[in-house]
């Protein structure tokens, strides 16, 4: 008598395994070129901000420029908005990286407030334009974006605030945060204090309304938003 060779391999309801290796792969290949998609979206968008110096750009302007179709933005994006938080974000997002990977990195400081001063500095550093320079998703879309969409506004900034609260909370462990003060909420004013005296783009005298015949106008330095802000909080270098 021959023994009988089952062929259920499982429940009824469960697809064979090549079935499942394929709807992966076509998955990821169609998620790979949605993100291609995206991204010559995004590219497109950047060139015309470094060539236009503003956000005031069509979303026919991006497509041209993508080399894409109205319809594929549509599929990706609501509309123009979308495309600026998007990279609104991502630049957040990178300014966080880097701040976390100055601070944490072979030769981070050991000292917590070291560490935040390192922190702070990079931040101002990043965030401040260049001679000429115009950062229009900073000095445009962000302010417009705090007054309409603050939820979103809050959501994007928290790469950064995430790496500065664990740096001020450091700092309050080692005894060197003033008496009283949350970590949390001292790092969301030192973040915010550094980026918006970093997109300063006249010089302190000039901002306190001294005379135009009087001494050129002074722009701040990293050394000036660090021993404001850190007085501020109680830290002593």
């Amino acid at each position: 008598m021959k023994p009988e060779i089952s062929l259920d391999t499982g429940p009824a309801d469960t697809e064979p395994t090549w079935k499942q290796r394929a709807v992966e792969r076509s998955t990821r290949a169609t998620k790979q070129r949605a993100e291609q998609r995206v991204q010559r979206f995004l590219d497109a968008a950047q060139e015309l901000m470094a060539d236009k110096g503003t956000t005031d750009f069509t979303v026919q302007e991006v497509v041209d420029r993508s080399g894409q179709s109205l319809r594929s933005f549509y599929q990706h994006f609501d509309g123009k908005h979308e495309l600026l938080l998007a990279l609104f974000e991502d630049a957040l997002s990178r300014t966080g990286d880097a701040l976390r990977a100055a601070t944490s990195g072979p030769g981070a400081a050991e000292a917590p407030v070291a560490r935040l001063e390192a922190a702070t500095r990079l931040l101002f550093t990043m965030c401040r334009p260049g001679p000429g320079d115009l950062h229009p998703l900073f000095s445009e879309f962000a302010p417009q974006l705090l007054l309409t969409h603050p939820d979103e506004v809050r959501l994007a900034h928290a790469p950064v605030l995430g790496i500065l609260a664990e740096l001020v909370e450091g700092v309050d462990a080692a005894g060197g945060l003033r008496p009283g003060m949350r970590p949390r909420r001292a790092a969301a004013m030192l973040m915010q204090t550094t980026m918006f005296l970093s997109q300063s783009a006249i010089g302190v005298n000039s901002a306190i309304g001294v005379s135009p015949d009087g001494p050129a106008p002074r722009p701040l330095t990293a050394d000036e938003v660090w021993a404001f802000c850190s007085g501020g909080f109680g830290t002593r270098t």
